[in-house]
């Protein structure tokens, strides 16, 4: 006797249940692709980016743009005559020099926003690992470029720290490791602060508006808060915080407000750090599942924290919305240059 579609559909989740979690990011990941859309990739960056004119990817100038032929693959070349440089639609976009279609760039973002290991994104995506990985840093990278900052009312703060790593890094070329390979044992041998552990410094206002990034190596100081906050706070705004020195110093150079608790208080009437100690065992579980981030590149890995809290809909208006921003960015960063980026990238 044939089942009804109630009692189907319980069988359905009793063996979905028993699965492991790779094999139900392949199940998401498969039903969500038949809804996706077949539109081109070159379609999508011209309509993002050029939506308000032609504009040059190479100078960022409009106006004096033509047309100037096309490719042996048929794409048309545009010439810049300010800059003398030709390019086409894609230069300087996450898409340069990738022929993947649009339904594996919203896949790939769609393993991101599920918090994948690139191996695994790899796998679902049917590209190559090395892909995986640029891709990846090429859409954080664009994000960083279009993410603006805009903390106000009542703001927590505070640091956490991360092992100073150079995973990937080796001695070849110009680079020459610092310090020993640590192969076995613990990542930091020194106790308390120091020069051996990045100091993170994080934020986040009561309208869930978060800000994270490398401030130093160790303990940090006014400087340092001054290189991460400036500009990116409001007027008149109340920042709360522990009794860390640097943090008054740095109050009463602008117009903030500050409010410190006590040690071993964690409330003082509205004002408290609950959510700024939320958010750090979030940051910390998050960067677990990719065992150990190497310094170079822990501001993407921040971001990618960043904007998965803070994207709002649906799983297909979260990839849409996070791709055509991505798309309309222009990025100076190549694929074959990740690799060489400057071991620990701190503030000058």
């Amino acid at each position: 006797m044939r089942k009804n579609k109630k009692t189907a559909v319980e069988d359905i989740l009793g063996l979905i249940n028993a699965l492991s979690p790779l094999e139900i990011d392949l199940i998401k990941t498969a039903l969500l692709e038949s809804k996706a859309s077949a539109a081109d990739m070159d379609q999508l960056i011209n309509e993002e980016r050029f939506s308000g004119g032609l504009v040059c990817p190479l100078c960022g100038c409009m106006g004096h743009i033509v047309r100037n032929g096309h490719r042996e693959d048929g794409k048309q070349r545009y010439f810049c005559k300010d800059c003398g440089k030709s390019f086409l639609s894609t230069t300087n976009s996450i898409a340069s020099g990738s022929s993947k279609e649009l339904n594996t760039w919203k896949r790939y973002i769609e393993c991101m926003i599920n918090k994948m290991p690139y191996r695994q994104a790899a796998m679902i995506c049917k590209i190559h690992r090395n892909t995986a990985f640029k891709w990846r840093h090429k859409i954080l990278d664009a994000l960083h470029s279009a993410q603006e900052f805009n903390l106000e009312g009542i703001i927590e703060a505070d640091e956490t720290f991360f092992p100073v790593s150079f995973k990937g890094n080796h001695n070849r070329g110009s680079f020459k490791m610092p310090r020993k390979a640590h192969k076995r044992g613990h990542s930091i041998h020194t106790r308390g602060l120091s020069k051996e552990q990045v100091c993170v410094s994080c934020a986040v206002d009561r309208s869930n508006n978060y800000l994270s990034m490398i401030a130093a190596l160790g303990r940090i100081t006014t400087k340092d808060l001054h290189l991460v906050f400036d500009g990116k706070i409001k007027d008149n705004s109340t920042l709360c915080t522990d009794k860390m020195n640097s943090y008054v110093r740095f109050a009463k150079s602008g117009n903030i407000n500050l409010i410190q608790l006590k040690t071993g208080k964690s409330k003082k009437g509205i004002y408290h750090i609950q959510h700024i100690n939320a958010y750090h065992s979030e940051l910390k579980r998050f960067m677990k599942i990719f065992k150990g981030v190497a310094t170079k590149y822990l501001n993407n890995y921040l971001l990618w924290h960043n904007w998965i809290n803070v994207a709002e809909g649906s799983l297909q208006d979260r990839v849409n919305s996070i791709l055509r921003q991505a798309v309309s960015t222009r990025i100076t960063i190549k694929c074959s240059t990740l690799s060489r980026r400057p071991a620990i990238p701190l503030p000058n």
